[in-house]
């Protein structure tokens, strides 16, 4: 394949991509990602636990030959821990491949956010808002639009 086809294929699946995010529930808030970071969604499955871990990482899971970490978004974000249930899910993601799953309470769905109905979180607390990259605007409603690469380093 030649390189202006790779790159004009690139383009066209950025365009694609563009404005789109994966929503879903953690506690009562509603969270996005941009959907070029998701992989699959998957049901909640047997975690293996890993000793000397931050709590937040559950452990690992085998997804069809691959060892992936798995993070749960709500003790990521400093909530409450709960029993997994029918409508707890798994997200895997690839950012700055890496794969990992968060595992979040529900999905919504992929929506459409122009940007510039996003708008950059109030500067409250730093420490606070680390995770949040943006505030999407989606009718009365607003989406937690996330930094995918700084929910797994920071």
């Amino acid at each position: 394949m030649t390189q202006t086809l790779v790159n004009e294929l690139e383009m066209q699946q950025e365009e694609t991509h563009k404005d789109k995010y994966l929503t879903f529930v953690v506690e009562k808030e509603y969270y996005g990602i941009e959907i070029k970071y998701v992989t699959e969604i998957i049901g909640i499955q047997s975690i293996t636990e890993v000793p000397d871990l931050p709590v937040y990482i559950r452990g690992i899971i085998n997804l069809r030959g691959k060892i992936i970490p798995v993070m749960d978004v709500r003790l990521r974000f400093g909530k409450e821990s709960r029993e997994y249930d029918d409508r707890t899910c798994i997200v895997v993601i690839d950012a700055e491949n890496i794969l990992v799953g968060l595992i979040v309470d529900s999905v919504c769905e992929v929506m459409s956010i122009p940007s510039e109905e996003i708008v950059v979180p109030p500067d409250f607390n730093q420490n606070e808002n680390k995770f949040v990259k943006g505030i999407g605007k989606t009718g009365n409603e607003v989406r937690l639009i996330l930094e995918c690469e700084k929910l797994l380093k920071d």
